[in-house]
C-alpha cells in the first residue's frame, strides 16, 4: 500500500516541482499551501501520512511551528516505541537565509534540511532513504 507524502509549499511552482521529483515513487502526494491545512490533514487522521516535506517561511503557521507540532502530538499519539523512534520523516526544503535555520530543525526533531536552489534528485533520494528505515523499524 502507497504511503502518503505531505508537501508543504505555498509557492505554486515550488510546489509542482516537488511533485515531479516524486512522481513515479509508490507515494500517495498531497500538497498543501500552509501549516495550518498540513496541521488539519496530520490531526485528522484521515490519512496516514508517512512522510512530510515543508518549507519553512510560509503565512500563518510556518514550518518551524509546524514541525513542532507534529512532533509534540506524536508523544501523545504514538507508542512509546514508535516516537522514541522519530516518528514520521520530516524533510525541509527552504530558500531561508537564516543561518541558524539547519540547526533549529535539526533540535525540533526534522530527518533532513535542503536549501534552495536543491537537487530534486537528491531529495528523492533522501526521502526514499527514511521511508524504508522508517518502515523497516515499525513493530
Amino acid at each position: 500500500m502507497p504511503r502518503t507524502v505531505l508537501i508543504v509549499e505555498d509557492v505554486e511552482t515550488c510546489a509542482a516541482a516537488l511533485e515531479m521529483a516524486l512522481g513515479g515513487m509508490d507515494v500517495n502526494l498531497i500538497t498543501v499551501e500552509s501549516g495550518e491545512q498540513a496541521w488539519r490533514v496530520v490531526e485528522d487522521g484521515v490519512e496516514e501520512v508517512g512522510a512530510i516535506i515543508t518549507d519553512l517561511e510560509m503565512r500563518g503557521m510556518d514550518g518551524f511551528e509546524l514541525i513542532e507540532k507534529v512532533r509534540a502530538h506524536e508523544r501523545v499519539h504514538l507508542p512509546d516505541d514508535l516516537s522514541k523512534r522519530g516518528g514520521v520523516p520530516i524533510v525541509v526544503i527552504t530558500g531561508s537565509p537564516d543561518p541558524e535555520a539547519p540547526a533549529r530543525v535539526a533540535r525540533l526533531g526534522a530527518n533532513a534540511f535542503f536549501p534552495k536552489p536543491y537537487s530534486p534528485v537528491l531529495v528523492r533520494e533522501k526521502l526514499e532513504q527514511l521511508l524504508e528505515n522508517h518502515d523497516s523499524t515499525k513493530p
